[in-house]
């Protein structure tokens, strides 16, 4: 396995940082070794913590001890898939926050396409200071709520968000969201019968860079659709308000 870590060792298995100053642990995955060097100085000079792995069996293993607050993950590795290295990690830690690096963009169609749930992806070659920017954006999305009023359950209709448990049931019945799709349908619940417009959607859920990619925003508003409309086809819970953006009534 590769061992390299920061001058502070991680936490031990399944423990949390309990102080805020405590350095963000973040596992990075690439076959590459000059990557994997790059990307630790680069991370290790914020202010992060880094180990690396070389392979899916060594991530897996580091997570499984360690529970690293987030993790790079390349897709061509040379032991799995890195989508399926990424099914495995949800089965260790669900809602460990994973970001994608990849080198072509057919990759990107195919995440989207299997619907993963993973938080974000980048692709080679990247400039560091837009990869900081990605697992800034990540980590602050992983965060819990700053105040108990935010982590209250919401209740649209017969739709219940539970900010704190990141649970959504409609009519009683549990409903599975990948971790993006749960926090769009946070952010409109939280405005719930007002129109939320794509921009504001793209920068609170994806981060500001993220601004202008309405594609991402349209296929993660088919997916809740998908999952919470009777027909999604003609949806009567999330609305799309034209040339405005979405929101979200009661149906």
């Amino acid at each position: 396995m590769d061992t390299t870590r920061t001058r502070q060792p991680w936490p031990a298995a399944g423990a949390a940082c309990q102080h805020s100053h405590m350095a963000k642990q973040l596992l990075i995955v690439d076959d590459d070794s000059l990557m994997r060097r790059s990307l630790s100085a680069t991370l290790d000079q914020a202010g992060y913590a880094t180990r690396t792995a070389a392979s899916a069996a060594d991530a897996l293993h580091a997570v499984h001890l360690e529970r690293p607050d987030l993790v790079l993950l390349d897709i061509g590795l040379p032991d799995m898939d890195g989508l399926e290295t990424l099914r495995s990690l949800r089965a260790v830690a669900p809602t460990l926050p994973v970001i994608f690096v990849t080198a072509r963009r057919r990759e990107l169609d195919e995440i989207v396409g299997l619907e993963l749930g993973a938080d974000d992806y980048i692709t080679k070659p990247f400039d560091m200071d837009v990869l900081l920017a990605h697992v800034r954006a990540v980590l602050r999305r992983a965060a819990p709520p700053e105040t108990s009023a935010q982590q209250e359950p919401l209740t649209v209709g017969s739709l219940r968000i539970d900010p704190a448990g990141r649970v959504v049931s409609l009519d009683q019945r549990t409903v599975e969201l990948a971790p993006r799709e749960f926090d769009l349908l946070l952010l409109l619940a939280q405005h719930a019968g007002r129109v939320v417009n794509n921009d504001d959607l793209l920068a609170q859920v994806w981060g500001p860079e993220w601004i202008g990619e309405s594609q991402t925003l349209y296929v993660h508003i088919r997916w809740l659709r998908e999952k919470l409309e009777e027909n999604p086809a003609h949806p009567q819970r999330i609305l799309t308000v034209r040339g405005a953006g979405y929101k979200l009534v009661a149906a």
